[in-house]
C-alpha cells in the first residue's frame, strides 16, 4: 500500500534518518512482512477467493507473528477506511485491490501487498503470483517488473540521487514496450507507514535529493502492459489500468547503508535477485 504523489519540492521533504535501534527493529518488521508472503504462497491457487487469502494472512499475522496488519482501517485524508488486512490486485488492478468474493482462476496474475506493524515499526513488501500456467504476456510483464525493481534497488547507495532510481526503472520498462504508473510511488517508512522521501519510478539521472545512510524506503514499481493511465473505482481504493491492460508490481523495503544498500524484506522464500544482466529466469511465483 502506498500514497499518492504529492509533488512536493525537495526542500519540503522531512526525511527521518534511522539510528541503529530503528534499523534493527525495521529488520524484524520487514522480515515478518516477507514471511507472510512465504506463508500464503501455497494457498494461492485456482478456486480460492481473494477474501480467503486475506483471512489467512490476517490470522497468520495476529496469531502466529503477533503483528498488526497496517492496511486494516488505514484512512488517509479524503479516503474511507481501508477494510481489509492486505491488498490483492488481480490482472488489470494496479494497486489497492480490496480482497473479496472474487475466485482466482487459472492464468490470473496477482500482486499480494503486505504491511505489518511489529513493536511500532512497519514492514512493507509485495510479490507477484501467477495461478497455474499463465500467459506469456503475464509472465513476461511480471519478470520485467521484477527486473525494474532490482535495477532501481541497484542504484541505492550514499551519494546517489532519487532520480537515478526512477531513471533505471523507466528506461528498462519502456525499452520492453511497457509503461510506468506515475500517480503512485514508493515511500519512506519506519515508525510511520508513509513518510518522505517519495520514490518515483520514473525520472532523470542525477536529479532529486541525495541518498544518505540511514534512509529506509520502499521501491515498488507498478508497470502496465499497455498505457500508463489509471482509473479509480467507486470504492475510492481500487486502481485499475484505464485501457484494461495487465499491470504488475513488486516491492522491497531498502536501507541505505554506509557502503550501499540492504534489502530488509527478505525471508526464506524471497525470490533471488536477477543473475547478472541476463535476467534469464522468471521470478513470478507460479502456483
Amino acid at each position: 500500500m502506498r500514497h499518492c504523489l504529492r509533488n512536493l519540492p525537495d526542500s519540503a521533504m522531512a526525511i527521518t534518518l534511522k539510528n541503529a535501534h530503528d534499523i534493527e527493529m525495521m529488520r524484524v518488521a520487514c522480515r515478518l512482512a516477507s514471511e507472510v508472503l512465504d506463508f500464503i504462497t501455497p494457498h494461492v491457487r485456482a478456486g480460492v477467493t481473494t477474501g480467503e487469502l486475506d483471512r489467512l494472512c490476517h490470522e497468520f499475522m495476529v496469531k502466529e507473528q503477533g503483528t498488526v496488519p497496517a492496511p486494516l482501517n488505514y484512512q488517509p485524508p479524503g479516503y474511507p477506511p481501508y477494510p481489509k488486512a492486505t491488498c490483492i490486485s488481480v490482472n488489470d488492478v494496479i494497486c489497492h485491490g480490496i480482497p473479496g468474493e472474487k475466485a482466482l482462476k487459472n492464468g490470473d496474475a496477482l500482486n499480494i501487498d503486505i504491511t505489518v506493524i511489529k513493536d511500532g515499526y512497519f514492514g512493507d513488501t509485495s510479490r507477484m503470483f501467477i495461478v497455474g500456467d499463465g500467459t506469456i504476456l503475464a509472465k513476461r510483464l511480471a519478470q520485467v517488473t521484477y527486473e525494474c525493481m532490482w535495477l532501481g534497488i541497484n542504484q541505492v547507495r550514499p551519494g546517489a540521487r532519487l532520480g537515478d532510481i526512477g531513471q533505471a526503472i523507466q528506461t528498462h520498462a519502456e525499452a520492453q514496450g511497457y509503461s510506468v504508473v506515475r500517480e503512485y510511488c514508493g515511500h519512506g517508512i519506519g515508525q510511520v507507514f508513509h513518510e518522505d522521501p517519495q520514490i518515483l519510478h520514473y525520472g532523470r539521472q542525477g536529479t532529486g535529493i541525495e541518498l544518505q545512510a540511514g534512509m529506509i524506503f520502499t521501491i515498488e514499481p507498478m508497470i502496465n502492459a499497455g498505457k500508463r493511465e489509471i482509473r479509480t473505482m467507486p470504492d475510492q481504493w481500487t486502481v485499475k489500468t484505464r485501457d484494461r491492460s495487465l499491470s504488475a508490481q513488486w516491492e522491497h523495503t531498502i536501507l541505505v547503508t554506509e557502503t550501499g544498500h540492504e534489502v530488509l524484506t527478505h525471508s526464506a522464500l524471497t525470490p533471488p535477485p536477477p543473475p547478472g544482466s541476463s535476467y534469464v529466469a522468471s521470478f513470478a511465483t507460479s502456483v
